[in-house]
């Protein structure tokens, strides 16, 4: 306890592997939602690109409650699992806020920085905008590395949490950051990491066309993965000293025993993604506001649905459950 050791989860048969269960939802699934797009700035002069989709209000005088949504590495709000999970959660009454990263919403962000999977300090800026919104019930959502960054949040705030926030959900997460990239190493992962290197090199050429003096010389060729990525451009552009420190310091597992609210940690043991680490048994029975449910299968943020790719996902349904859920 709070382990849940009997997922209910079984994929479509015909994906069968950790692979088909990320890759084909992420191609084929095509859901949309209409959002309202709100730029806000930011303390150090740059600013962040939040989507508003609101349900309709059963009182209007009386806000709904609030989902904040985080996206994973190099996503956007338009990605699958994200406005899957929308669809639903507006259905049900909450209206959500999917917000991007810096540099994710298709316009490059001002600064030299980017964004980096521990950047907790934007997370909290986007809940003070909710706040000053008005929302007096806020939950947070984060998928993969959106996931990692909301845990941390939680861990970092403890008791310091506004009384607004009551739960997290978090999907996918790579709790322990050294041993994913040991994962991401492997030739069975070697088409994510490669992918991720892709369109990161990308905004660093994009970069360094407008803030030359600010970005480090490499030879982006002889970045080989995404390790090397985060030590030659990402750590030292965030202020870490290297990439053991940038992941040792960054790894939501240390933080889960910090939280505070009632928080559901969802991972697949076949996601492509994920090192052993990421499934803390042990822990998670130790743990008394953290929930872990480690389902044989699911892969990476995709939890297809037996009833079809457009069906909401197996994830989208336990955020939906676990927010409105009786906890005890």
């Amino acid at each position: 306890m709070p382990l849940i050791t009997a997922s209910p989860y079984r994929p479509p048969a015909y994906l069968w592997t950790g692979h088909l269960q990320t890759i084909v939802p992420s191609l084929f699934r095509k859901i949309s939602v209409r959002y309202v797009r709100q730029r806000i700035e930011t303390a150090d002069d740059d600013f962040l690109d939040l989507d508003w989709s609101e349900a309709p209000r059963q009182q209007p005088s009386v806000k709904n409650p609030l989902v904040i949504i985080s996206h994973g590495l190099e996503g956007d709000t338009t990605r699958q699992y994200v406005a899957g999970t929308v669809r639903l959660l507006n259905q049900y009454g909450f209206d959500c806020l999917a917000w991007h990263y810096r540099s994710c919403s298709g316009t490059m962000n001002r600064q030299a920085r980017f964004y980096h999977i521990g950047e907790t300090g934007d997370l909290h800026t986007v809940i003070q905008q909710a706040l000053a919104a008005g929302y007096q019930t806020i939950h947070l959502v984060g998928f993969s590395a959106g996931g990692n960054i909301m845990l941390k949040y939680l861990g970092e705030q403890q008791e310091q949490l506004h009384p607004a926030i009551k739960r997290g959900v978090a999907v996918s997460v790579p709790l322990e950051l050294l041993t994913t990239a040991d994962r991401l190493e492997k030739w069975d992962s070697m088409v994510y990491n490669r992918r991720f290197q892709k369109t990161l090199k990308e905004k660093v050429k994009l970069k360094a066309g407008t803030l030359p003096d600010a970005m480090r010389t490499v030879d982006l060729r002889r970045i080989r993965s995404l390790r090397e990525f985060d030590d030659l451009i990402t750590a030292p552009l965030h202020g870490f000293d290297g990439v053991v420190d940038y992941y040792t310091r960054n790894s939501s597992l240390s933080f889960l025993s910090k939280i505070t609210v009632p928080t559901l940690v969802l991972n697949a043991r076949n996601d492509p993604f994920l090192s052993p680490e990421c499934f803390p048994e042990a822990l998670a029975k130790e743990l008394t506001c953290v929930w872990m449910e480690f389902p044989e299968q699911g892969g990476h943020c995709g939890f297809p649905s037996a009833n079809g790719l457009q069906a909401p996902t197996y994830a989208e349904e336990r955020v939906l459950q676990f927010l409105t859920q009786a906890i005890g």
